[in-house]
């Protein structure tokens, strides 16, 4: 036996017991006649004593161990003099007798602490050693209890896990494919699954009635933060349901889940919000609702006074800052230098300042009167001691500017707050995005995605008017959830894909199955896919999904650790008939 308790286990109430520990060493304490030593597992962390006056041999042997050495210690456990407040076990100690080394350890590339010096790229590249900080090992230890409340929710509610394929047949719609190329159908590839789709929908059509599933994905998609090639999703569908049964139902899972983990009681529906408002008024379909600064805008009113970038402009907008009207030069210029990023694309910023004494400073004061200043003030409810930032352009882009301004004024003035939640689900969004490039329409969501039944006389007229049966569910900004009322009738399907751009004989190669199976009494049918990485990510207070995964990917989409991707062998390449051409 290795060890009869775990490192996180003894307590006061033990004194006096015969115990036997094994672990890492976390650090040794050297003090003249008395060394101490740190033991950790995956449990805790138990100081162990050793003693050179009743055991000279063995205090000077534990003296020549190293962090990280792999270690069993057996001894007898003691009352601690000086009490740690801070450790779980800091009541006790083990007045340890004999000391076995079961492995020992190189000098780790970085500290193996709660505040590390490792960079990321190095923690990633040694992720194992990474995975033995508490805060990487708080991570999975709430990924994996709140994978099993899910669980323990939805079999509650009748749900059935049901595993789908993972070589599968690509399509082309959505976000590119990892391909796999078959070895004994030469010249034929499997495609990984961007989701579960179509599977699901089969289920639903086999009568399962309500499945789920906490699956793999995968997307090529470019990287960021929030984003992996791989990554994992709650996805769940239901038979004979509308988006109101969706609604209650999984507002009801992320109920239990902020109680359960945050002690948090949310006793009203979540708040719904348009696509189109949400657009208009926060410049993107993910709104942080933990504050305000919605835009107002102010085209009527701001042109037509000689002032050249707002007469030419689509769109004037801004937002309102509370109690910002002492803001320097300095930090004006940054907020300009801000907006003027490659990626936000701003090509200037105006403020005015509603200064405390009732008069108004802006950057535009050669072009506009005190009573101009003072309209836009009334028009955005802006009161004495406040800021007005304005953005003017094409409509589309200067939202998309304005959002990113609300969202660093928000993160600079500390309305952010980790700790603070805003869910809400936002609906009604575009059946269809024009593709200009390509003067055709995409599905905004999939090909699967029913109409709003109200808006299915469009199809054949204006088809970019209709919206759908779809929903996301947000919060804080970020997209947790998302999902739709399927489309469950051959004929309707048929004209979706007609809308498309599909030929009838590519959608019959690409989806002729699921047509086929809607012919045998599909019922209606919905369903919703949680992003379990990010809803971790999310309770658990991180910046990026990295965090929340074993052995998660870089910004370049690499595993450092294991060196992937890779190259292929020529014999591989061969095997597969397969030529990678430079």
């Amino acid at each position: 036996m290795y060890r009869t308790h775990t490192n996180g286990e003894l307590r006061i109430e033990n004194v006096n017991e015969k115990t036997t520990l094994s672990g890492w060493i976390q650090k040794i304490r050297n003090l003249g006649g008395m060394t101490f030593i740190d033991l950790r597992d995956r449990y805790g962390v138990t100081q162990l004593v050793f003693d050179m006056e009743t055991n000279n041999e063995l205090c000077e042997k534990a003296r020549k161990l190293g962090r990280e050495y792999v270690i069993q210690a057996t001894g007898t456990v003691a009352e601690r003099s000086n009490k740690n407040k801070n450790m779980a076990t800091g009541d006790i100690e083990i007045i340890v007798n004999e000391l076995n080394i079961l492995n020992p350890s190189e000098i780790p590339p970085f500290t193996i602490e709660d505040e590390t010096d490792g960079g990321e790229e190095i923690r990633m590249r040694y992720r194992y050693l990474d995975l033995r900080r508490n805060p990487i090992k708080n991570a999975l230890f709430l990924r994996h209890k709140m994978s099993l409340e899910v669980r323990k929710y939805l079999d509650a509610n009748l749900f059935i896990e049901t595993e789908t394929p993972v070589l599968i047949k690509s399509t082309p719609e959505g976000a590119r494919d990892f391909v796999v190329p078959s070895r004994m159908h030469k010249g034929q590839f499997y495609a990984l699954p961007q989701s579960p789709q179509v599977f699901k929908q089969l289920l639903m059509v086999s009568g399962f009635d309500r499945y789920y599933q906490i699956v793999k994905c995968f997307r090529d998609e470019d990287f960021r933060a929030d984003r992996q090639p791989e990554f994992t999703q709650i996805d769940c569908e239901m038979s004979f349901v509308n988006q109101e049964d969706i609604y209650s139902m999984f507002e009801g899972m992320a109920k239990q889940l902020f109680k359960t983990f945050k002690n948090i009681d949310f006793t009203e529906p979540f708040p719904r919000m348009t696509y189109q408002e949400a657009m208009e008024t926060y410049g993107n379909d993910k709104p942080d609702l933990r504050f305000g600064m919605k835009f107002t805008e102010i085209t009527q009113i701001a042109q037509n006074k000689g002032f050249k970038v707002f007469d030419e402009a689509e769109y004037v907008g801004g937002i309102c800052a509370e109690n910002c009207s002492e803001y320097t030069r300095k930090q004006l210029d940054a907020l300009t230098d801000f907006v003027k990023k490659p990626q936000i694309g701003a090509t200037g910023l105006i403020y005015v300042k509603c200064n405390l004494d009732g008069t108004y400073k802006s950057s535009v004061d050669k072009f506009f009167t005190p009573d101009d200043l003072k309209l836009w003030a009334e028009t955005m409810k802006a009161k004495a001691g406040d800021l007005i930032l304005i953005l003017a352009g094409k409509k589309k882009k200067t939202l998309s500017a304005l959002s990113e301004l609300r969202l660093e004024m928000g993160t600079i003035l500390g309305l952010r707050q980790k700790d603070k939640y805003a869910p809400l689900w936002v609906v009604d969004f575009p059946l269809l995005e024009w593709d200009e490039e390509n003067q055709r329409y995409h599905a905004m969501h999939h090909p699967f995605t029913s109409p709003k039944t109200e808006d299915l006389h469009l199809l054949e007229t204006h088809p970019g008017e209709i919206r759908a049966q779809a929903y996301d569910f947000v919060i804080n900004g970020n997209e947790i959830g998302g999902g739709s009322i399927r489309i469950h009738n051959s004929e309707l399907q048929q004209k979706m894909f007609n809308l498309l751009g599909f030929t009838p004989e590519e959608a019959n190669n690409q989806f002729g199955f699921l047509m086929n199976a809607f012919k045998f009494g599909a019922p209606p049918h919905g369903g919703i896919a949680f992003g379990l990485d990010r809803l971790v990510t999310l309770f658990h207070g991180s910046d990026s999904i990295r965090d929340v995964i074993a052995f998660p990917k870089n910004n370049a989409g690499r595993d450092v650790m294991i060196d992937s991707p890779s190259i292929l062998s020529p014999e591989q390449l061969k095997e597969l008939n397969l030529k990678v051409i430079d």
